[in-house]
């Protein structure tokens, strides 16, 4: 019955999709206020089926239906709840249909909350549900969870272990599908802006906003994963430049280059063109991502299994490349510019540079991520491109991104003069040496952590300057420092003063990033029960070895307690866990986290019967700000998408728009 149900919900949403998609451009070629009326009901009615089929899909899991295929597939009598109901995307099929939910979501709001711009919105309609509607034809399809299984088992095999093993599996996902499903919105709208011809400036805030927010979850998704990494997989690090890793990242850094380039255009009118590229290449970037994620060709511990859907997926890549590369080609000269970049020295010439790096970066990781599939591809031969690739090409470019990042903000708009440029560029080479120096007091000996501490204190300066300034200038009329704050950051500078909140946890992470992994030091021990070793600086003791049965899993506990100078420090409990799908044991490691660092210990090989353990041993400086710095810099840009004061969007759409569908309710 459910599995019944669920098809016939899944086939709904296709219909609705398909149909509204054809009104949506058909009313934007006719102009019609009724045709774009009827685009807008299919939009809701999409979301409204595919909700419902997400629902009943969690429904099945939670009452343990074995009749319906995906719960059999994943679900099991003995797992906790909340590992019940984050089955939904541990495996294929399920996770089609989560990003499924989330795509019926943004489409309604976005439906609902661009109906002043109605110029652009049929377009906009047409190409979100065109998306909608391959997705749910890969839920009906390729990717069915509904189907019916004839003799349904009593319990089944349950999630993926590596799903059960840390919590950060119930939150990490659901960020990453708000991210990448959310970049189909700015995509639709600016597919219309090209199909019209026109970006007025009056539709850039729901394009910003529109990408902002995918953009914040995304930011928060991909620390959580590096988090997860961190906490589970027990190699002591959070970044392997792992293919499945960098999907996440490459429409991330398009995305963030976008956003720059918008800023652009808002202040001066151009690089209209080169922002609409940018959208459509992270909208792009998201479907290369899924394609490597689902299909199989990429071995990694995040992917999903081999499936039948990669080369579906691949040609839904195709055929959105080719609509994209068809309106740059025809439509891209109707985006003229109002304006000029007057010099290098301005800040939006920084601003072009910073956009240029970003796309020069995304290229050297999606030419390290794919080149291996390629060589496979054309002649059998198997190769890998590792860390030492990445590493030598990424870290010059992010160094002088961050450089560009204390440059850029310390210019002004426009034409400068030389003195000008002197009096913003030169105060700041102090706050460089002044990080560089405390640096190599701390014992940094890496030139190129010296050098990003030298270009993270440059920006710094620059940051922590221009977020008080108008403070200080207000100060000077003879108001409070309180009153100045609250007037000049919160009320009416709240965008600028976010934006200069995501540039300081931006140079948090970049310096954390650097100083961990160049001072991380690693140490492997051998212990019997009772013995004490020697790590880092600390005393560990082996107190031996704790077994522990739940249902879902048995784990093989190692007990350790972390001394310093004769003081208690921790007591740690890595584990081996046992999960009845897998043959092998997965290991958890333990973290003792201080502002200063982390000790932490995994486990290699325990013996419960000989009483013995070996484990590697990580100390690493500064782990926890990263997380700090990545929450901070998706709090900031989220505040700075609150507007100032409320405003009619209606009223500001009708400035430079001129609606040509005169009814929009």
């Amino acid at each position: 019955m459910i599995a019944t149900l669920g098809r016939i919900l899944i086939l709904a949403s296709l219909l609705a999709a398909a149909a509204g998609a054809l009104l949506g451009f058909a009313a934007g070629r006719s102009r019609s206020v009724d045709g774009l009326k009827w685009a807008r009901r299919f939009a809701w009615l999409y979301a409204a089926f595919i909700i419902a089929a997400t629902l009943l899909m969690e429904y099945a899991l939670l009452a343990h239906d074995f009749t319906v295929g995906y719960v059999a597939q994943v679900g099991s009598r003995a797992v906790p709840t909340w590992v019940t109901i984050v089955s939904l995307w541990s495996s294929l099929e399920g996770s089609i249909l989560f990003w499924g939910l989330v795509l019926g979501v943004y489409i309604a709001a976005a439906t609902w909350l661009t109906r002043a711009y109605a110029e652009y919105q049929p377009d906009a309609i047409g190409v979100w549900l065109s998306c909608a509607a391959f997705f749910s034809f890969l839920i009906a399809g390729p990717a069915n969870p509904f189907l019916t299984v004839a003799n349904p088992p009593v319990d089944g095999p349950g999630p993926n272990p590596l799903l059960q093993n840390h919590v950060l599996m119930a939150i990490h996902p659901p960020f990453l599908y708000l991210g990448y499903v959310g970049m189909t919105i700015p995509f639709g709208l600016a597919c219309a802006a090209l199909i019209k011809g026109r970006l007025g400036h009056g539709v850039l805030k729901p394009l910003r906003e529109s990408l902002m927010l995918p953009w914040i979850f995304q930011t928060i998704a991909i620390m959580l994963g590096g988090w997860w990494a961190y906490e589970v997989l027990g190699w002591g690090g959070y970044w392997a430049w792992d293919p499945v890793e960098n999907a996440s990242l490459l429409p991330w850094l398009t995305a963030t280059a976008a956003l720059h380039s918008i800023m652009v255009v808002e202040r001066r009118g151009i690089l209209k063109g080169w922002t609409i590229t940018l959208i459509q290449s992270t909208f792009l970037l998201v479907i290369l991502g899924t394609f490597m994620t689902r299909s199989g060709v990429f071995n990694s511990v995040h992917s999903f299994t081999q499936s039948a859907i990669g080369p579906t997926i691949l040609g839904f890549l195709g055929v959105s490349l080719l609509f994209s590369i068809a309106l740059l080609a025809f439509r891209i000269d109707k985006l003229e510019s109002d304006g000029r970049i007057e010099g290098a020295a301005s800040r939006e010439a920084m601003f072009l540079i910073n956009n240029l790096l970003f796309v020069l970066l995304t290229f050297t990781v999606l030419i390290g991520t794919v080149f291996p599939l390629i060589v496979e591809a054309l002649n059998g031969k198997q190769m890998s491109v590792g860390r030492p690739y990445f590493d030598s090409m990424v870290v010059p470019i992010g160094a002088v991104l961050l450089f560009i990042l204390g440059v850029g903000p310390a210019l002004p708009w426009g034409r400068a003069t030389g003195d000008e440029v002197k009096k913003a560029l030169l105060p700041p080479i102090a706050g460089a040496v002044l990080f560089a120096v405390i640096g190599f007091i701390a014992n940094v000996r890496s030139p190129w952590t010296l050098i990003t501490l030298a270009f993270g204190g440059y920006a710094a300066w620059v940051t922590l300057g221009q977020m008080f300034l108008p403070v200080l200038q207000r100060m000077k009329r003879g108001e409070s420092a309180t009153t100045s704050f609250i007037d000049a950051n919160l009320r009416r500078g709240r965008r600028r003063f976010a934006s200069y909140i995501v540039h300081a946890a931006v140079v948090v992470t970049f310096i954390c990033i650097a100083v961990s992994s160049s001072m991380r030091q690693v140490t492997e021990l051998h212990f019997t029960k009772g013995q004490t070793l020697q790590a880092s600086g600390f005393n560990v003791t082996f107190l031996g070895v704790e077994e522990r049965h739940e249902p879902h899993r048995t784990s093989i506990i190692g007990n350790f307690d972390v001394t310093r100078d004769g003081k208690p420090v921790a007591r740690l409990a890595p584990r081996m866990n046992q999960y009845q799908m897998m043959r092998e044991p997965i290991g958890t490691p333990d973290v003792h986290t201080t502002a200063g660092g982390d000790f932490y210990i995994a486990l290699s090989n325990i013996d419960p019967v000989a009483q013995t353990a070996s484990i590697t041993v990580f100390a690493t400086p500064l782990v926890m700000w990263i997380w700090v710095a990545v929450i901070l810099m998706g709090v900031g840009a989220l505040f700075g998408l609150v507007p100032a004061r409320r405003r009619a969007v209606a009223a500001t759409a009708a400035v430079d728009e001129q609606p040509i569908i005169a009814e929009t309710a």
